[in-house]
Formats: structure tokens, C-alpha cells, sequence
């Protein structure tokens, strides 16, 4: 069973663009059965980034709370080194480093380390060493890292308008 971890854009492009809390509310629904199923979470920082929208996604997230967007455990605080010596050992600029270690995403990904879960991102890897991206740091790690799409598809995610026979 892979549990998924979700990055912080995976909740903002599904709010502003592919599914919005008013147009498709059973891709949230999906999300809060397979949580309360443990294959769907995140983790606190990126509650606490999403938190501080001040909107819909913002009460979403609260709502949720620790279930949802976990706290770090014993298991994370010695995977919180291992990615920052990854970090700082993988040639990047020493900003790049600095930035990275103080985002939701080298919580999220030593998270993923710590419990061997997916992380789930828009992100794409980038031969870059100005910026270290979420992809990159997983295939450094060696950690699975898929995007929204590929997450739903393997879960086998259905969002059906009505039933079969059911007239318009």
C-alpha cells in the first residue's frame, strides 16, 4: 500500500483550477475518505502554508487539522538530517540550500523519507542548482514522487455526476 504525501500546490491548483470546492466537491471528499483510510495526507508545514491563504482551501485545511497534515514525529526529526546533508552535499547554490531548509517542502519530503511515503506535486524535476525542487531532492533520496494525476489514477479515482439511467 503506497501512502501519499501532498505538497502544498497539489491543494492550491485543485482549489483555483481543476477542482474547485464549488464545482467538484468529491475530489475534497476523495481526499478526506482516503486519509481517514491512511493513503492521503500531508504535513503541518504545508497546513500551516495553506493556512495562511485566509480563504476557502485555508477553513478546508483547518477543518482537517492533525489528521490531515501531520505533526513530525521521532521518526522525522533523524530524516530532517539526512535530507539536509542530501541538501547540502548535492551541489547546490548555498541560497538554494538555505531557502530549501526553511520551507514546507524539505518537511514534506523528509516526512516521505522517514515513513516511506509518495510525495505527491505539480513540481517537475529542473537541472538547476539555483533551486532545489521537490522531484529532485526524491530521486536524490530515493523516494517515489508522482503528481496529483498519476496519484488518482493509480488509486483508481472516479468523480461520477449522478448514476447510470439517472435522468438530466
Amino acid at each position: 500500500m503506497t501512502v501519499y504525501l501532498l505538497d502544498a500546490n497539489v491543494f492550491i491548483q485543485a482549489k483555483n483550477l481543476h477542482y474547485g470546492f464549488d464545482f467538484c466537491p468529491a475530489f475534497w471528499d476523495w481526499l478526506i475518505d482516503r486519509n481517514q483510510d491512511g493513503l492521503v495526507a500531508s504535513v503541518e508545514k504545508v497546513g500551516d502554508e495553506l493556512r495562511a491563504g485566509d480563504d476557502d482551501l485555508a477553513e478546508w485545511v483547518e477543518e482537517r487539522g492533525v489528521d490531515f497534515f501531520s505533526r513530525p514525529d521521532d521518526t522525522v526529526i533523524p530524516a530532517l538530517r539526512t535530507v539536509s546533508d542530501w541538501a547540502r552535499g548535492a551541489g547546490y547554490e548555498p541560497v538554494a540550500v538555505a531557502t530549501f531548509l526553511q520551507i514546507a517542502d524539505y518537511w514534506l519530503v523528509a516526512h516521505a523519507l522517514a515513513h516511506g511515503c509518495a510525495v505527491v506535486t505539480h513540481e517537475v524535476p529542473a537541472d538547476t542548482i539555483r533551486k532545489i525542487k521537490i522531484p529532485n531532492a526524491c530521486v536524490g533520496l530515493g523516494l517515489r514522487c508522482v503528481n496529483p494525476y498519476e496519484m488518482l489514477r493509480r488509486e483508481r479515482a472516479r468523480f461520477i455526476l449522478g448514476t447510470v439511467g439517472e435522468a438530466a
